[in-house]
């Protein structure tokens, strides 16, 4: 272990700035870079722009002390970290641009003995074909300069803990790499470092969240299949999981975030054979949010039909899950969006207490809406929705279990 000159982090987004930030705060002079200058802006400020605990308070803290700044292009380090996006083009082709555009910004700064780490979830074979972009360019680096993947594996609301603390898979290109990277993360990790080579971490990323995927898959199937068999499925999956070696997850309307929404295409684009199972984990999951619309579209029209009235509806949720105020690949946001293209009679409340405001939709008081409601759909299980009294003179669609958090 040792000091080094600065560390770059290219890309100060939900992962970047708080990785920054705990290293930073481990004593090491760090650089952020960020193509949004309002970003930077922000955080030169000593503030931030996402939601997450600790972390307003440790930027604040690292910036006074000069161990943190942020800027909209790199300079001289000797370990850089690739954190930005890896979204779609195309049908769920996973896009690198944003990875290697990275990587072309510090290919003129990279010298002999620097370290090279990606942490942007990535298809297998990105850091290989990042080593070429870059040997391409810079071919007296080769040999020279040590590579690896190391994935993040954290939960948002909780990722300042699970940085430090959590596990770490690290991936080098080649033995000495997988050291080196080793060497930088127990700086400040304090989980396990477990090295491999950069393929095997890559695909352990994309393993992790295809395995739960596959899992929420089976709850979301099973929710759809008990809905028409008239049975409670919190109940029988509170049954079923008495069982010793049984294990259910809960239902929900879909899934979203940037992890498990997205990971298991990137198995798929590569291997569309194989990963049957992934494949249509997948698309169970996409369909429970289009069957989730379904179902509140259906409650507007029996609800005009029986009381001759339109109904006020109050969609609760828009985050992707509780308590957090992100939207990225949100199902409750598709299903709003869903729900509001229908054109159906009815008043709509849309309701999310992680945020103050959205570009699209007039948020509502989750109170107010859920009072003056006909309809009520959850569909996001906030903490503020638990402590709503359950009216029998509404119609209550529960697609998140909130029901059955007020009973128990």
């Amino acid at each position: 272990m040792g000091q080094y000159s600065q560390v770059v982090f290219m890309g100060l987004g939900y992962i970047g700035l708080p990785t920054a930030a705990v290293v930073a705060g481990s004593g090491q002079k760090v650089l952020g870079v960020d193509i949004n200058p309002k970003v930077v802006e922000t955080v030169n400020r000593g503030e931030i722009h996402i939601d997450e605990p600790e972390l307003q308070e440790l930027v604040k803290k690292c910036v006074e002390a000069g161990t943190l700044q942020a800027a909209t292009s790199p300079e001289a380090g000797d370990v850089y970290l690739i954190v930005v996006p890896t979204p779609f083009k195309g049908h769920n082709e996973p896009d690198i641009s944003y990875v290697e555009a990275a990587t072309r910004s510090a290919i003129p700064l990279l010298k002999d003995g620097d370290l090279y780490i990606i942490e942007s979830t990535s298809p297998v074979g990105t850091t290989g074909k990042m080593g070429k972009l870059i040997f391409n360019k810079r071919p007296e680096l080769a040999g020279k300069i040590y590579m690896a993947y190391c994935p993040e594996r954290v939960l948002p609301g909780n990722v300042h803990h699970e940085l430090v603390n959590n596990d770490r898979i690290i991936g080098g290109i080649d033995a000495a790499s997988t050291e080196k990277a080793k060497e930088f993360y127990s700086t400040f990790v304090k989980g396990a470092l477990h090295g491999t080579d950069a393929r095997t971490a890559e695909m352990c990323k994309l393993t992790e969240n295809a395995s739960r995927d596959v899992q929420i898959a089976f709850a979301n199937e099973l929710s759809i299949i008990c809905d028409k068999a008239g049975i409670d499925v919190w109940e029988l999956i509170s049954l079923a999981n008495n069982h010793p070696r049984v294990n259910i997850l809960q239902p929900g309307c879909g899934v979203g975030g940037h992890c498990i929404a997205v990971d298991p295409w990137f198995i798929v684009s590569d291997y569309p054979l194989e990963s049957r199972i992934i494949g249509t984990a997948r698309e169970i999951n996409n369909h429970k949010a289009f069957w989730c619309a379904e179902k509140i579209a259906g409650a507007v029209r029996d609800f005009v039909t029986q009381q001759e009235r339109t109904p006020v509806v109050a969609l609760m949720g828009l985050a992707f899950k509780p308590n957090i105020d992100d939207l990225r690949e949100s199902p409750a946001k598709y299903i709003v969006n869903k729900v509001l293209q229908h054109d159906n009679d009815g008043e709509f409340y849309i309701v999310e207490p992680n945020i103050n405001e959205h570009h699209i939709f007039k948020l509502a008081e989750y109170a107010e809406a859920y009072a003056n409601a006909d309809i009520v759909a959850f569909l996001v299980a906030h903490d503020e929705f638990k402590s709503l009294p359950l009216s029998p003179e509404k119609v209550i669609l529960d697609f998140c279990g909130i029901s059955r958090k007020n009973n128990h």
